[in-house]
């Protein structure tokens, strides 16, 4: 391997045929580029049309590729597209908020971090946006019973790690819970004074409400460790 992981061409031995150089430029014919494209095409269709209103020549369209091209990259037609959105938002919403948090210098600032930046993101996004007024239907799978749950597992076991670099692991877990289910709960029905993507209103959220259930929690594990058993 030479610079930066990039495969060297090995030395030729004598008698052998020179080996064929390949040069890839990536993003530019990569098919995971094509993807993306189709991606975010789609996500222009949802957030103007939504679902009902958008089919694959749409799509196709709006990507400025032939429908053929489209069912190369998905075989699977419009619900391979629809799950390729998923999957691609869900990572961008992830990696936007790693880097929020990565960057906190403590457990307050964590979870400020981490509230702002998915608030922001999930209330800025207009292809949800459109689908929550318009098309509720398409969304409640997602918010409700098994589809809520696989979703805080899913946002909790992401935030953990954060919050583990100043709690156990179990009180990070809970935590991670907490600010998962406060963000979800204020987005879906927002009171006066409760604007998460406002940096000064999540903090005081955070400090007057969040924080004091995490030092109790702290404070419960501390005394169970310090009781003495009772003898059986």
């Amino acid at each position: 391997m030479g610079p930066a992981g990039i495969p060297q061409q090995m030395p030729q031995q004598a008698g052998e045929r020179p080996a064929r150089r390949v040069v890839r430029h990536l993003g530019a014919d990569d098919r995971s580029s094509q993807r993306v494209r189709i991606v975010d095409a789609a996500l222009r269709r949802l957030a103007t049309h939504g679902l009902r209103k958008t089919t694959l020549d749409d799509v196709a369209r709006e990507a400025g590729i032939s429908r053929a091209t489209l069912y190369r990259t998905f075989p699977g037609g419009k619900e391979a597209v629809l799950a390729a959105v998923v999957e691609t938002e869900t990572a961008r919403f992830f990696s936007g908020l790693a880097v929020v948090m990565g960057d906190a210098g403590d457990l307050e600032d964590v979870l400020v971090a981490g509230m702002v930046e998915a608030a922001r993101r999930l209330s800025e996004h207009r292809a949800l946006v459109y689908l929550l007024t318009h098309e509720p239907e398409v969304v409640s799978p997602w918010m409700a019973f098994g589809g809520m749950d696989r979703l805080l597992l899913a946002a909790s076991d992401f935030a953990a790690p954060f919050f583990g670099r100043w709690l156990e692991p179990d009180q990070a877990a809970r935590a991670a819970e907490w600010g998962v289910r406060i963000v979800l709960s204020y987005l879906a029905a927002p009171t006066r004074g409760s604007d998460l993507t406002d940096p000064d209103q999540a903090r005081h959220l955070v400090s007057t409400f969040v924080l004091p259930g995490i030092t109790a929690l702290r404070n419960d594990v501390a005394s169970s460790a310090t009781q003495p058993r009772r003898k059986q």
